[in-house]
């Protein structure tokens, strides 16, 4: 886990630098991709139709949620947004919630009420799904994969609380780590199939990184995308963007074609 958020972590990247003056590394990173497959398996229209237009995600739950114009929503309010957008994968509190922001926890828990108004199909995934977990003692990736939860049937409050949590994460971040999984291989076959001289060096959380020749990068970028788009069919898609350079922290964004 190479950190990117702090000064002395992005130094740290700055060191991973292509193999010589001929290569360029080349960066694939699947975007919202645990959010989108939260839209999947809870079906919220809403959700899925600010996937579906490519709208900034955090400002639009923002404004669902507070009824408000996007345009009227500031960054701070978009960025408790944020935290709750991503912390649902991980049953956020309102202690969370509050803690993480700076807020009271009675703000924390109305944005968190009024988030789950305004996302309804979101509320009724958590629901359901504690309850199947409760009543067969594990959850599944969309793939199959099962992790079950003994803490879900401990005396220990917390402890069951903490396998409620598990109930909820387990679907999202396994799947997404499934995706991943699916990516890798297929991208690898795909490279190997072309006889295409770029390698894969690692994958980091969402993010593919490979070593490819400068010359070869416009050509590339464009198959890796499609390759990891393309790992799973769901009900949103999966959106992935490309940047490359000579150093893992001095990339620049590659557009579309």
């Amino acid at each position: 886990n190479i950190p990117i958020r702090t000064p002395l972590g992005r130094t740290i990247r700055g060191a991973f630098v292509a193999g010589g003056d001929d290569l360029v590394l080349l960066a694939a990173d699947y975007s919202q991709i645990e959010l989108r497959v939260i839209a999947h398996v809870s079906g919220d229209e809403d959700l899925k139709d600010a996937f579906a237009r490519h709208a900034d995600l955090h400002r639009e739950t923002a404004a669902r949620v507070l009824h408000k114009e996007p345009a009227d929503v500031s960054a701070g309010v978009r960025s408790m947004a944020k935290m709750v957008n991503f912390g649902l994968a991980y049953g956020m509190s309102d202690y969370g919630l509050a803690t993480r922001a700076g807020i009271p926890r009675e703000e924390a828990r109305s944005f968190i009420d009024s988030y789950f108004g305004a996302y309804g199909g979101i509320s009724r995934y958590m629901v359901h799904i504690k309850q199947i977990a409760a009543e067969q003692g594990y959850v599944e990736t969309l793939l199959g994969r099962r992790r079950w939860i003994p803490e879900l049937s401990a005396r220990n409050a917390q402890l069951r609380q903490a396998g409620e949590r598990m109930a909820i994460n387990r679907p999202i971040q396994g799947t997404a780590a499934d995706i991943m999984k699916i990516a890798l291989i297929r991208l690898h076959e795909r490279l190997a199939a072309e006889q295409a001289s770029a390698r894969m060096l690692l994958s980091v959380h969402d993010e593919v990184l490979l070593e490819v020749p400068r010359s070869d990068v416009e050509a590339l970028a464009p198959v890796v995308r499609e390759v990891m788009e393309g790992a799973l069919k769901l009900d949103v898609p999966l959106d992935v963007d490309n940047k490359a350079g000579d150093d893992w922290e001095s990339m620049a964004p590659l557009e579309r074609p």
